[in-house]
């Protein structure tokens, strides 16, 4: 879980595996050793949540209103930093 927490990169694709833990098939078992190939690629990258960071939330957000040009849709996003780590 701590995994999930620190990568968010890695968060959809185990969700994703551990769907099918009581009966996995040999494609999920692929799946997982890719993860794990990539996570071995990537072992320095991560968010690091520092013991005496500023205390204070920040918040970032940002919005598009119909930018898409086929559905005409709006896209919002947003980031929620405390601790210099980011936690949502």
């Amino acid at each position: 879980m701590y995994l999930t927490a620190t990568r968010p990169d890695l968060m959809y694709g185990v969700s994703l595996i551990s769907r099918f833990m009581s009966c996995p098939k040999e494609q999920h078992w692929l799946a997982a050793k890719r993860l794990l190939r990539y996570l071995m690629g990537t072992m320095n990258l991560g968010i690091f949540y520092k013991k005496r960071g500023c205390k204070q939330l920040i918040a970032y957000s940002d919005s598009d209103f119909a930018r898409d040009i086929d559905d005409r849709k709006s896209t919002t996003g947003c980031v929620f930093i405390i601790s210099s780590g980011a936690v949502s």
